[in-house]
C-alpha cells in the first residue's frame, strides 16, 4: 500500500491506553521507538497515549517520555472512563497512514508490529494478531473465553476471531469508519468485526506481564462479555419467546390431560408441592425473560441520552 518511489515516511499511530502503568510506561516506549531506524526512516512513529483516569504516576511518567520521545500526544481523559472509551479517544486523535492498537502491559510484543507492517505493505487493511495459546490464563478464565466465543458467533451475525483481542494494525480507511460509529456502549471487538474490509490473522505469544497485575477482575470479565452479546445480536430477546411459547404449549397439553383424567376418573386434591414448584418455575422464568429485556432497555437508555462516550481533560503534545 506504500508508494516506494515517494521520499516521504509513512506515518504509523500507536494508540495505547493506560491505566495505572507507571512501571511500564518507559520500556514500553523504549521497545515501540526501537522499532524503526529514526535516523532514515521508512516509517515514523506517532504515539498515542491515553491516561485512562490513573490514580498513580502514570500521567507525570507519560508527561516525562513526551519531552524525550517525538511526536508523542498524551489524551488526559477526566476519569476513568474504561479501556473501550480510551481506545476509542486514541482512535479519533491518530495522523497516520496506518494505526495499531496495543495493551500498554508489554504482554502483546511490540516486535511483531514489523510483520504486520510488511503485511500492510502487501495491501491488507487490518492485521490481527492472535494468542496462539492461552496458558497463561487459569483454568476458569479459559473456559469462559472459549465458551463466550462460541456462544456469540453462534447468535450473532457478526463473528468476532477467538483469542483476538485490541492488538492489531489497521489502515487509515478503517479507522475513518470505526470513528463514524457513534454509540455509546462500545464493545470494540466487535466494531472492528463489524467494518469489515480485507483481514489476515498472525499469532503471537503472549509475553509475561512486565510489572502490575490487570485491572480486569472475574466480574468485570463477566459484565464484558453480556456487553459483546447485547451489542451485536438480538437473540436473547428472542429465546424467550419460543420458551414463552414452549411453556405454554406444556400447559395446554398438561390441562387436557387434567380435564380427561377428571372425567374419566374423578377429581385428586391438588399437591401443595406441586403447585409451589409450578408457581416458582413460572416466576423465575419470567424474571429472568426480564431481565433480559432490562439489558436491551437500558442499552436504549444509554444510548437516548447521548452523553460523549469519554471527556478529555488536557492533550500533551511532544514539541517536534
Amino acid at each position: 500500500m506504500t508508494d516506494s518511489s515517494t521520499s516521504h515516511p509513512t506515518l504509523l499511530s500507536i494508540v495505547a491506553p493506560f491505566y495505572n502503568e507507571q512501571d511500564n510506561v518507559a520500556q514500553f516506549f523504549e521497545r515501540i521507538y526501537a522499532l524503526v531506524d529514526q535516523k532514515n526512516p521508512k516509517y515514523i512513529i506517532e504515539l498515542i497515549a491515553v491516561n485512562d483516569g490513573s490514580s498513580d504516576a502514570t500521567l507525570p511518567t507519560l508527561i516525562e517520555m513526551s519531552d524525550r520521545y517525538p511526536r508523542v500526544c498524551v489524551i488526559d481523559l477526566s476519569r476513568n472512563f474504561g479501556k473501550e472509551a480510551a481506545l476509542s479517544a486514541g482512535l479519533n486523535h491518530v495522523n497516520g497512514q496506518i494505526v495499531v492498537t496495543i495493551d500498554t502491559d508489554l504482554q502483546h510484543p511490540p516486535e511483531k508490529i514489523l510483520e504486520m507492517i510488511r503485511l500492510w505493505e502487501d495491501g491488507y487493511e487490518v492485521i490481527l494478531a492472535k494468542r496462539s495459546s492461552r496458558d497463561t490464563d487459569h483454568f476458569i478464565q479459559r473456559s469462559s473465553a472459549n465458551a463466550f466465543y462460541r456462544l456469540h458467533n453462534i447468535i450473532s451475525d457478526i463473528e468476532i476471531p477467538a483469542d483476538v483481542g485490541d492488538f492489531r494494525m489497521m489502515d487509515i480507511s478503517v479507522v475513518t469508519e470505526l470513528n463514524r460509529l457513534q454509540e455509546s456502549r462500545r464493545f470494540m471487538k466487535g466494531l472492528f468485526a463489524w467494518v469489515g474490509f480485507k483481514t489476515i490473522t498472525i499469532e503471537y505469544e503472549v509475553e509475561p506481564r512486565l510489572s502490575g497485575k490487570s485491572s480486569f477482575n472475574t466480574w468485570q470479565l463477566w459484565n464484558f462479555a453480556l456487553e459483546g452479546i447485547t451489542s451485536f445480536s438480538s437473540a436473547p430477546l428472542r429465546v424467550w419467546s419460543y420458551i414463552g411459547a414452549l411453556i405454554s404449549g406444556f400447559s395446554f397439553t398438561y390441562a387436557i390431560y387434567l380435564i380427561i383424567k377428571t372425567l374419566m376418573y374423578g377429581s385428586d386434591a391438588p399437591g401443595f408441592a406441586s403447585i409451589m414448584v409450578t408457581v416458582l418455575f413460572i416466576g423465575g422464568v419470567q424474571l429472568i425473560g426480564i431481565g433480559v429485556l432490562g439489558e436491551y432497555i437500558g442499552r436504549t437508555y444509554n444510548e437516548v441520552k447521548n452523553r460523549p462516550v469519554y471527556i478529555v481533560r488536557r492533550l500533551y503534545r511532544s514539541n517536534d
